[in-house]
C-alpha cells in the first residue's frame, strides 16, 4: 500500500475539518486533493489546477529541522506552500478558510 494511500486512510482530526470545507470543489472552485506525492513528500492537500499546497502541521512540527528543505522541494516543483497548525485551523477554521481562499486567487493569478 502507497504512503498516500495509508495516510489518508488515518486522517487527523484537522485533516477531517479542513477536507470536509475543501473536497468538491467547495472553495472558489478548487479541485483539491488529499495526500498528494510530490517528488518524495506527500502533500496534504493540493490544488493541482493553482499549483497550491496546503500542509497542516502538529505539534511535532514545532521543532522541525526538514519542513524548511521540504517546503522548498515542493516549491520546487511549481507549488506554492502555505502552512497552517492544526490548533489554529481547529480553532478558527473560517479565518484559515479565507487565508486558503485568498492564495487560491493569487496562485491562480500566477
Amino acid at each position: 500500500m502507497s504512503v498516500a494511500r495509508k495516510l489518508r486512510r488515518t486522517t487527523t482530526e484537522a485533516e477531517a475539518c479542513l477536507w470536509g470545507r475543501l473536497h468538491n470543489r467547495q472553495l472558489e472552485g478548487g479541485k483539491f486533493v488529499r495526500q498528494f506525492p510530490i517528488g518524495p513528500h506527500v502533500a496534504d492537500f493540493a490544488c493541482r489546477e493553482a499549483k497550491l499546497v496546503i500542509e497542516l502541521d502538529g505539534g511535532q512540527h514545532a521543532a522541525s529541522t526538514t519542513d524548511t528543505a521540504r517546503t522548498a522541494l515542493i516549491e520546487a516543483h511549481g507549488y506554492t506552500v502555505i502552512r497552517f497548525w492544526n490548533n489554529d485551523l481547529l480553532a478558527n477554521t473560517d479565518g484559515v478558510l479565507e487565508e486558503i481562499r485568498q492564495a487560491l486567487l493569487i496562485a491562480r493569478n500566477r
